[in-house]
């Protein structure tokens, strides 16, 4: 069993009835092999925070001095890259991958 199988059976015992889960995922409008890590649903999601639209909707001014373009990371941005990264290497060893966030800074 894949580490996405057992995800999925996790979400089945877990979720409420009414609630969509990844293995039921009707696929997408270009065929693909699943994951062996990450169900459907996290494949998403995965797509949407490292996509250069995302990077779009806030400021572009975080790291650069004087940038050029647009496609640069914001905190915003980069706080959700590092945190799905850090659950993706944690989901597998553990069932808390929830407590695998990035550190807030402190002030």
């Amino acid at each position: 069993m894949t580490i996405r199988e057992e995800l999925e059976a996790r979400e089945r015992l877990t979720l409420a009835p009414q609630a969509a889960r990844s293995g039921d995922s009707r696929g997408r409008q270009r065929p693909e092999d699943p994951d062996p890590i990450r169900p459907a649903f996290q494949r998403d999601r995965d797509r949407i925070i490292h996509c250069k639209a995302f990077r779009r909707l806030k400021h572009k001014t975080q790291v650069f001095f004087a940038p050029t373009g647009d496609h640069y990371r914001t905190r915003l941005t980069h706080t959700l890259e590092v945190s799905q990264i850090a659950r993706t290497v944690a989901r597998p060893h553990s069932s808390a991958a929830v407590l695998a966030r990035p550190a807030r800074p402190t002030r």
